[in-house]
């Protein structure tokens, strides 16, 4: 699925690929596949591209937004970080690896939630955090 069927993100800053499952309000699992074209390469680090850890937090926190906004009760919402608790990052992330992606949702009420994220790449850990969200109108007031 297009991660843009459900999330506002765009381009140069949707950092999802695909949807590959989706349990609405539950979870959701997805990949990122990096080029080494992506913008921030070019600076992080010359000579040695790594995929900045707050860039894969963020993928994380996009691929657990499909899974709360797949769910009716919350169409027409926008879910906001709210924190992030327990990041650890395990692997460096380079051009060429495929990012594996997945959030499961632990807590969720019409105004907030949390959820446990981790990206992975050809099975070994490259992160993994707890991330708190909140729920607001898409539209602003």
């Amino acid at each position: 699925m297009d991660p843009t069927e459900l999330i506002a993100h765009r381009p140069p800053f949707l950092l999802v690929d695909e949807i590959d499952e989706i349990v609405p309000g539950v979870s959701a699992a997805g990949h990122w596949t990096l080029t080494g074209e992506e913008w921030f390469f070019a600076g992080h680090f010359p000579g040695r591209p790594t995929l900045p850890g707050v860039l894969m937090v963020e993928s994380l926190a996009q691929v657990g937004a499909t899974a709360v906004l797949a769910d009716p009760r919350y169409a027409g919402k926008l879910p906001l970080f709210g924190g992030i608790e327990r990041a650890r990052f395990r692997r460096q992330v380079v051009p060429g690896d495929r990012l594996d992606l997945e959030l499961v949702v632990t807590q969720l009420s019409a105004r907030a939630g949390k959820g446990l994220g981790r990206a992975t790449v050809d099975g070994v850990v490259a992160c993994e955090a707890q991330l708190l969200f909140v729920i607001v109108d898409a539209e602003s007031s």
